[in-house]
């Protein structure tokens, strides 16, 4: 009967693994010791197998493992998804089905250490990255960026091929960089990259040329020497003798001072070690009576000056590469040296656009100045004001109209016309009484910035309001990882140049500009000829105040909408004016460029000081100015002389 019993149980234990579904389900039945008692040195191609199983329940099992989700029912060998129940264990079988529930006494939760955790993520990387769905697929990318390994490269390569995806295709080619099985298989990986200046590729690549010092004797054959450094030229003696102490080949270096004070500590019948105290009067001396109390075990065993020199001289002093093939690190270190020489010159581009950028935007404010100042020769400095009104005119746009594009197509010209009308009023009520007068109006028009300045505090208190950019104009146009530029700076670029061209078009092609020309050259001649010069101040002083109102609009999109919110471009505004040239409209333009590029060069030399960087842009503007009194683009002609 025993025998009978034995032999059933012989030919029902294969039912039991079929019982169990296949080829996953089969592949941990076969292994089970292993997998009750896995370990990171046997379970490895237990969870090879299930990954390379083709069975689609592989994934959800291995996870399931991971996530201490998989039991064991010791009853019958039979594996289950498990998951806490009422009393014990809701079971689902390795196919997905339900089985029921079970006590916890009856099931053996199989808990994985760390190690194993491990080998299951990285054979889970393989689903992962063949997931359908996107938000996994691109998980498992930032993960295995995140914490790069040579496991995960196999993974890949084989995603890759069931589903090329460029994202997949450049991780493999960071990784293959890295941990490739041969350094030509490296190399080729490194120069696939050609121009890219990507952080990932900086990032892969920098550890393969990172550098430690160590000291050697001989020719060593298994380093890879990246220089060799001279003690007391390239290194110092104290490193040079600390890295020998550190690496055991050399004990701690003695100095005259402890020297000193361990030889007064060890006479004894006016001797040291045997040698009269009269006799230690030298540097020898002294050292052959340290190295004697050495040798008799008295004093623990230092180097003396010249046993540090023999050991300096007995051994190179040479810095290796972490990378040990010397093929890699070279195209690594090439690699590295073109990228930083493409990007300083992407960091001077984008030095070049940030001036560009404020230059623009100094431009925009100075050009109604250039009017009011250059063509008139009023000291307006109630400018800044006409700035603020214009930001302040957009902030209630949008109040009323909740479309920002529109609201901002609708400022603009709004902004103009109130800015026009508050010019035209201040011109009438105070200007025209102070023409030839340049202190009174600087004192008249400095007092009206007070009390415009007040009066904006009273209607719209003193916190910033909110002028907001269309959405359109949110983020930046990005050439690469090093030179990009906001689409507001593009805007307001744009927007100078539109004024500089109708500026311009008004100025040479229409009646008003030729008057105006006409006026500043010469008001009395322009005045025997029919034209009122009244009315073409009155006009002039209108256009610049408006043309200031619309740059407000502008600057209030990244711009702190405050009462003093003009105060921070009157004096550039004012510079501009100057340095380009009075009265020259690309004088105005070349001024902005110069200030905006010196202003920048500066921030760049000293980015942690902006304040500073004002500061010598005003030396410099002073300087400038002992030699170009008149500006970069000074008037010739009769206007000149005025």
């Amino acid at each position: 009967m025993r025998f009978v019993l034995i032999l059933l149980a012989v030919l029902l234990a294969p039912l039991s693994v079929l019982a169990q579904g296949t080829p996953a389900a089969q592949i941990l039945s076969e292994n089970r010791a292993l997998v009750e008692k896995a370990s990171r040195q046997t379970i490895g191609p237990v969870i090879e197998s299930l990954a390379a199983s083709g069975d689609p329940a592989a994934a959800v099992i291995l996870e399931a493992w991971a996530n201490r989700g998989l039991g064991l029912r010791e009853a019958d060998g039979t594996f289950f998804l498990i998951a806490p129940a009422e009393g014990g264990w809701a079971l689902t079988d390795l196919s997905g089905a339900p089985a029921g529930t079970a006590a916890k006494a009856e099931i053996d939760q199989l808990r994985p250490n760390s190690g194993v955790r491990g080998l299951i993520a990285t054979a889970l990387v393989r689903f992962q990255l063949a997931d359908p769905d996107p938000a996994r697929r691109s998980a498992a990318l930032n993960s295995i960026a995140r914490d790069p390994a040579p496991e995960h490269l196999e993974p890949l390569r084989a995603a890759l091929a069931q589903s090329p995806d460029p994202a997949l295709a450049r991780l493999e080619r960071l990784l293959t960089l890295r941990f490739g099985a041969t350094p030509d298989e490296r190399v080729a990986a490194i120069e696939s990259f050609g121009a890219d200046l990507g952080l990932d590729l900086r990032a892969a690549l920098n550890p393969l040329v990172v550098t430690r010092r160590v000291a050697v004797t001989g020719q060593p054959d298994n380093l890879n020497i990246a220089n060799e450094l001279s003690p007391g030229r390239d290194i110092s003696r104290e490193e040079a003798y600390d890295l020998l102490v550190a690496q055991g080949e050399a004990p701690a270096h003695l100095t005259r001072q402890a020297q000193r004070e361990t030889l007064v500590a060890q006479i004894r019948n006016g001797q040291v070690a045997g040698i009269p105290v009269a006799a230690l009067n030298s540097q020898e001396a002294r050292d052959r009576a340290y190295t004697a109390l050495e040798a008799q075990g008295a004093v623990p065993a230092a180097a003396t000056e010249d046993e540090v020199t023999a050991a300096l001289e007995a051994h190179r002093f040479v810095e290796v590469y972490a990378e040990p093939d010397p093929e890699v690190a070279a195209a690594a270190s090439a690699a590295l040296t073109r990228i930083g020489r493409t990007v300083g010159l992407m960091q001077a581009a984008d030095l070049a656009l940030d001036a560009a950028s404020l230059a623009s935007i100094y431009f925009l404010a100075a050009i109604g100045l250039a009017i009011t100042f250059g063509v008139m020769r009023v000291i307006n400095m109630a400018h800044g004001e006409f700035i603020m009104m214009g930001a302040y005119t957009g902030y209630v746009t949008q109040l009323w109209i909740a479309d920002y594009t529109i609201s901002i197509l609708v400022a603009l010209p709004l902004a103009f016309a109130v800015t026009f009308a508050a010019g035209v009023a201040m011109e009438r009520l105070v200007i025209r009484h102070l023409y030839k007068r340049p202190l009174e109006t600087l004192l008249a028009t400095f007092g009206i910035s007070i009390a415009l300045q007040q009066l904006a505090k009273n209607i719209f208190g003193t916190q910033a309001r909110p002028l907001t950019a269309p959405a359109w104009l949110d983020g930046a146009l990005a050439v690469n990882d090093v030179v990009s530029i906001s689409y507001i700076r593009i805007a307001i670029f744009v927007l100078a140049l539109i004024f500089l061209g109708v500026f311009l078009f008004i100025m040479r092609r229409t009646r008003l500009g030729l008057e105006v020309r006409a006026v500043t050259q010469n008001p009395s001649m322009a005045a025997s000829m029919g034209i009122n010069p009244d009315r073409i101040n009155m006009l002039t002083f209108g256009l610049g105040s408006g043309i200031a109102g619309i740059a407000g609009v502008a600057i209030g999109l990244f711009a702190k909408v405050t009462s003093e919110l003009g105060q921070d471009y009157i004096v550039q505004s004012f510079m501009t004016v100057v340095v380009g040239g009075v009265g020259n409209i690309w004088g105005t333009l070349a001024g902005a460029a110069m200030i905006g590029g010196v202003q920048k060069g500066i921030e760049w030399l000293n980015p942690s000081n902006t304040l500073a960087a004002q500061t010598y842009m005003i030396l410099f503007i002073i300087i400038f100015i002992q030699f170009r009194p008149r500006g970069i683009i000074a008037l010739k002609g009769r206007a000149a002389g005025d």
